[in-house]
């Protein structure tokens, strides 16, 4: 996930005192003076659109019936699990014997640059992940966007991890970068792929970006 840029830091110092202006004008009114009076109304329309947005992720987050882990034990054992999964490069591997596939059959219908063939690119990238990760990835919604040319980026967590109660998760997973740079080869797109839902998969286990990189995604 890329660090924080110039742009959306001031775009947060901007909403921040936009937001601050809004309250003060909550408690004292408008201004007289006109131009002081049209700053305050952009301001109290941006904290409404905040307000709402804020409104409107707990309520997703309660429709997806969002909880955190039972207990801190369960939590420390599902970042267990995954770092020993990591050092042993088995992220993919399952308790189960699954039955393998012919992937060249399954190569020969797919179209990676077809929206709905590139969403099952995804979903098996998520398939091939142990049990337990799914069950981390129960209440985060994976998104398919086209901006990743715009953020340089194949892939974006949106979320405040698993181990604490906040917004709503979102792992975001850019097709125009992907298939800009792997859509030539159906093998190294796959893999890009699954490196991908996995390296965004690790920040909503709580690694930051050095951490990641530690995991070797």
């Amino acid at each position: 996930m890329p660090a924080p840029t110039p742009q959306r830091i001031l775009l947060s110092a901007a909403a921040a005192l936009l937001l601050g202006i809004a309250v003060i004008t909550a408690f004292n009114g408008f201004s007289p003076d006109y131009p002081m009076r049209l700053f305050q109304g952009i301001a109290v329309v941006v904290a409404a659109v905040l307000a709402l947005a804020f409104v409107a992720s707990l309520v997703t987050g309660s429709l997806a019936n969002w909880r955190t882990p039972e207990s801190d034990e369960e939590f420390e054992e599902l970042v267990e699990r995954s770092e020993r999964l990591a050092r042993q490069g088995s992220w993919g591997e399952g308790e189960e014997d699954w039955e393998e596939l012919d992937d060249d059959d399954d190569d020969d219908l797919i179209d990676p640059w077809n929206e709905e063939d590139f969403k099952a690119i995804v979903r098996s990238a998520i398939d091939e992940l142990p049990l337990e990760f799914h069950r981390a990835l129960e209440h985060v919604a994976i998104v398919v966007s086209d901006g990743g040319r715009r953020r340089g980026a194949y892939g974006l967590y949106h979320g405040d991890t698993v181990a604490r109660d906040g917004f709503a998760d979102r792992i975001i997973i850019y097709r125009d970068t992907l298939l800009r740079d792997f859509g030539h080869d159906i093998d190294l797109l796959r893999a890009q792929v699954v490196r991908t839902v996995r390296h965004e998969l690790a920040h909503h286990l709580g690694w930051d970006e050095d951490g990641v990189r530690g995991l070797g995604l």
